[in-house]
């Protein structure tokens, strides 16, 4: 709906309401009319405000001003009110007696109820926008935690603090987030679960498959209990912190965007600890069982590929081929590739057997190249040991099940700690998990890592 069919909306609104406060006034209401006229009042009154805060964000969005239009749309409706008082205090005062017999039934008071209800919704305001309480409220966080305004400050803008912590808001927390997920593939990827609370949440996996029978069921032949059974994984929120440090004369600068520059530098710090506890797990004491490196299956070549030497490219091919054909059928039609830089950059030199380039252009969904029929999309995140070393992830990344908690993240400020260096830290907190997640008998990502041998008895 564009603006000019709201303001006419927002015109029609009023004259109603100013017509309704006319016949109050006028004692033209009748006693058994009262509770209709209430109830269209009040939906007159939720009307108005729903057209004024879509005009309100028809402003927010054009860059006007804010007061513009709510006083082009409110003006008739003011001025009609103002004239018809001065015009109906007379009659008023001539026909009282007679009016107020007709309209028996209704008092003082709930004739004072309903025009104080149509006053409301003459007087209604646009709403501010969510694009600008957004705003607000992102630009409160980075100014406490910068320490331009108090903790009392900060409170009455809607920011929640206390225990030397900051919560981080919900627009600032989705930022990162948002970020989180164009850095960290399997965010982008994976199964995301938002729960409320420090609770486990478990995720089912089939261990064994249901019996069948050919044959008709029979008196000695009962149905019998179905094998199917399931394993019941946790996904246990663990206690999750980074830390990013800014100077204090970038902080002092008053020039200097300071929420763009603290909400910028948590954003690295937490995806960088994020990305590497779910691909790698192999942060000390903060090991995941679950992560990608250690749950995907081994993929070992059949023949020893040397990138380095002479002829290796269908040597490779050979073995991605082989490799594309490890997952089950029902897995595989789901798959795709996620590889690192050294892969991708291998495969961007390499032509199948008809001399055709083997990685594909591709912009569907987003992703940029396919490799043999599938989707595939390059991290760093994904680097092993050595990360010259091409290797490659394929299978169904909706395996990897994430368990976000909400309103989790939260922000320390640590001064004493870097007062020597004239630096300010920033702890960021949270509280999640991530694992691979499957069935022993439909495992769900492969890993292959060009080179790799298998261990020895393994």
């Amino acid at each position: 709906m564009n603006k000019k069919q709201l303001l006419a909306m927002q015109k029609r609104n009023k004259k109603r309401l100013t017509d309704l406060r006319s016949k109050l006034e006028n004692n033209e209401v009748r006693a058994e009319d009262l509770e209709t006229v209430q109830q269209e009042v009040q939906d007159l009154a939720d009307e108005a405000q729903d057209i004024a805060d879509a005009l309100a964000n028809m402003q927010d969005e054009e860059g006007e001003g804010a007061g513009e239009e709510s006083g082009e749309g409110s003006g008739p409706g003011e001025e009609g009110r103002s004239g018809e008082e001065d015009g109906e205090e007379g009659s008023g005062e001539e026909e009282g007696d007679e009016e107020g017999q007709r309209s028996a039934g209704i008092s003082s008071e709930q004739r004072s109820a309903v025009m104080t209800a149509i006053s409301k919704g003459l007087s209604t305001r646009g709403a501010k926008s969510t694009k600008k309480k957004e705003k607000e409220i992102r630009s409160a966080f980075a100014n406490f935690v910068a320490g331009k305004i108090s903790e009392a400050e900060a409170r009455s803008l809607g920011i929640e603090t206390g225990n030397g912590s900051v919560t981080v808001p919900e627009v600032v927390a989705s930022e990162v987030i948002t970020y989180a997920q164009e850095e960290n593939l399997l965010r982008k990827y994976g199964s995301v679960h938002k729960t409320k609370g420090n609770v486990k949440y478990p995720v089912l996996v089939k261990k064994a498959d249901a019996n069948v029978n050919k044959k008709e069921r029979a008196a000695g032949n009962p149905i019998p209990e179905t094998t199917i059974e399931f394993d019941e994984i946790l996904l246990s929120p663990a206690e999750f912190d980074a830390l990013a440090t800014v100077t204090q004369k970038l902080l002092n600068m008053s020039g200097a965007p300071v929420e763009t520059i603290v909400i910028d530098e948590l954003k690295k710090a937490y995806v960088r600890k994020e990305t590497n506890y779910m691909f790698n797990g192999d942060d000390v004491g903060n090991e995941n069982p679950g992560a990608l490196a250690k749950k995907a299956v081994a993929f070992y070549e059949t023949t020893p590929v040397d990138i380095t030497a002479a002829g290796y490219s269908q040597k490779l091919y050979t073995q991605l081929v082989k490799f594309k054909g490890q997952p089950v059928t029902e897995v595989l039609k789901k798959s795709m590739w996620i590889v690192n830089r050294a892969a991708l950059t291998i495969l961007e030199d390499m032509t199948d057997t008809t001399g055709r380039p083997l990685l594909h252009q591709d912009a569907t969904d987003g992703v940029g190249y396919k490799l043999l029929g599938h989707k595939l999309d390059f991290t760093d995140a994904a680097d092993g040991t050595d990360s010259t070393r091409p290797v490659f992830y394929f299978g169904d990344f909706k395996a990897f099940h994430i368990q976000d908690v909400i309103g989790g993240m939260q922000l320390q400020k640590l001064i004493e700690t870097y007062a020597s260096t004239n630096r300010v830290g920033f702890k960021i907190y949270n509280l999640l998990d991530g694992q691979l997640v499957y069935s022993p008998f439909e495992p769900a990502v492969y890993r292959y890592e060009v080179g790799a041998t298998a261990p020895v008895g393994g």
